[in-house]
């Protein structure tokens, strides 16, 4: 069955074959954001998806890089505008990046308020150990309806969560999380089912034969349609209509 997928999170260009498994994407109909981790990264992203259906690429300038690439924030500034997507950015407070929390925070601010600017802008965004800073600057700095957030690899508390489903956040899942006593309970009890997208997190994440493909999101549904108690076909049209509605809405 070749099902349409969806995989609002990957790294397409970490894996070493990006135009094979962006021809994967396609001939698999899986929409996946193929998201970056610098903005030098953005125009070999941009190349492979632009002539595709299912695949879009996402500029990014990931938390746990801004080390050595945070002075690129003016370019990714000055990029933006060839986008509508965003990702990979955020905040992470993880023991290995958290001398580096006050460079994010001004690089993360950047990248809002020029969201915030252009509008119709949405955002993967990481927030690991770091939920309820990121949920404080989103509403800081990207004012209601100027764009949207979807939170990646969520792994906060159920408040939080609660929080950011108030203030009308996306959540893409993938299957560590739903593996996750703690967290699939979050996503079955507290994320409404019309906020839910799923992601792989390819490379980072493991599929049935190494590091996930596009493909692989399959195994996202194949345990969030048990975990809420529906039927994983509806699982899969809830997901498809969600993206559709993110996009459109």
């Amino acid at each position: 069955m070749n099902e349409p997928l969806v995989d609002f999170h990957c790294h397409l260009d970490l894996f070493p074959d990006l135009e094979q498994i962006v021809r994967e994407c396609e001939a698999r109909r899986v929409y996946t954001l193929a998201v970056t981790t610098t903005p030098r990264a953005w125009a070999r992203n941009r190349d492979a998806a632009a002539a595709t259906k299912h695949v879009r690429a996402a500029l990014g300038i990931h938390p746990q890089l801004v080390t050595t690439h945070g002075n690129e924030i003016e370019l990714w500034e000055k990029l933006l505008p060839e986008t509508r997507y965003v990702g990979e950015v955020g905040l992470d407070a993880g023991p290995a990046h958290f001398k580096s929390l006050p460079l994010q925070r001004e690089v993360f601010r950047r990248v809002l308020e020029a969201c915030a600017m252009l509008g119709d802008r949405i955002l993967s965004v990481h927030s690991v150990r770091a939920a309820t800073p990121v949920l404080d600057m989103i509403e800081a700095h990207l004012p209601a309806g100027r764009s949207k957030v979807v939170l990646h690899w969520f792994s906060g508390s159920r408040a939080e969560a609660r929080r950011a489903v108030e203030m009308g956040c996306w959540f893409s899942v993938n299957v560590p999380m739903l593996r996750n006593e703690r967290t699939a309970s979050i996503i079955t009890s507290v994320i409404p089912l019309d906020r839910i997208l799923t992601e792989t997190d390819g490379p980072f994440a493991e599929g049935p034969l190494g590091p996930a493909r596009p493909k692989d999101v399959r195994m996202a549904l194949d345990l969030c349609a048990p975990a809420l108690g529906i039927e994983r076909e509806e699982v899969a049209g809830h997901v498809l209509r969600n993206m559709r509605g993110l996009l459109t809405v």
